[in-house]
């Protein structure tokens, strides 16, 4: 542990960051699997609905900086194209 007031309050910090990068992350691969799930069932409207949420979701994420913006770009790219195949 650090000895510096300042050291101590960045590693309070960071660990406070940390967790909520994790739920923020975790929340996104919910998300993901969800609208796959909804594919698997070959329920075109449950899809569609989980894909919305799950863009959100994702956008949400990449203004917050959790994910670059190419890469929620990719996802949600990935997700739409596995749900228009549907038909």
């Amino acid at each position: 542990m650090a000895n510096i007031k300042s050291a101590k309050k960045r590693i309070l910090v960071n660990r406070t960051k940390a967790d909520r990068n994790k739920a923020i992350k975790s929340g996104v691969k919910t998300a993901i699997k969800k609208v796959y799930a909804a594919i698997e069932s070959s329920d075109k409207e449950a899809a569609a609905a989980a894909l919305k949420e799950a863009t959100v979701t994702i956008d949400k994420a990449a203004t917050k900086g959790i994910y670059h913006k190419n890469n929620a770009a990719r996802k949600v790219s990935r997700l739409s194209k596995a749900v228009n195949k549907m038909a």
